[in-house]
């Protein structure tokens, strides 16, 4: 469960030299890569990746510059911009009595301390390595490597720094929280499917008994 993430459907006019007039694909496609992991308050979020297709260009002068080919485009763009109280995914690369770090998508950094995490989690050593360990489910393990789902509390766009939690109940281990998930569905179905037969029966029981009872008034 990703959340944070969003396709965004924008017209873009974007400006190039005109040494670069003769391949106006190439010239969007490095403008638009130069965008690539950084938060741009225009976009409203961190730019991932990318698809245009050139609409139309035209000669256009930029004041103090020589002049430049605006270049419209129809673009399909993927963001980041995690709210707070959002979830996130990450790999946990770093675990310490004190804190918890974490990998989001291959480039932001997410610290989750010690106050953050629910008391559930106790911290051990296993072969001497550091981990969390749930006091309520031993199977249910935070270590180097495990992917984690977490909780915003903060996202700094500057340094793609987040700040996130561990206390809601619906964070942890994400192959874990996934299996406890499809327990539950399971469950679920299984409930449904015993009531159903329940009520198959109780209605096959009720016809019997109202065909036996015609049968003795005839």
């Amino acid at each position: 469960m990703m959340e944070g993430l969003k396709m965004a459907d924008t017209e873009l006019m974007v400006y190039i030299h005109p040494s670069k007039c003769g391949n106006e694909f190439n010239a969007v496609c490095r403008q638009l890569s130069s965008l690539l992991f950084q938060y741009d308050e225009t976009l409203d979020g961190v730019l991932l990746a990318f698809d245009f297709a050139v609409k139309s260009k035209g000669a256009k002068v930029l004041a103090g510059l020589n002049p430049y080919f605006g270049v419209k485009v129809e673009s399909k763009l993927l963001l980041f911009n995690p709210k707070p109280n959002s979830l996130v995914e990450g790999k946990i690369v770093k675990i310490s009595p004190e804190s918890i770090h974490v990998i989001v998508l291959g480039f932001s950094a997410a610290v989750i301390t010690d106050v953050d995490i629910r008391e559930e989690f106790k911290y051990k050593l296993r072969n001497g390595e550091g981990c969390f360990v749930s006091r309520s489910h031993k199977r249910h393990v935070l270590k180097v490597g495990t992917m984690v789902r977490l909780q915003v509390q903060s996202f700094d766009e500057e340094v793609m720094h987040i700040a996130g939690s561990l206390l809601p109940a619906n964070t942890g281990c994400v192959k874990w929280l996934e299996k406890q998930s499809e327990e539950a569905l399971r469950s679920v179905d299984f409930c449904c499917t015993h009531s159903l037969t329940i009520m198959f029966f109780v209605r096959n029981l009720f016809y019997f008994s109202r065909d036996h009872k015609r049968r003795k008034i005839a």
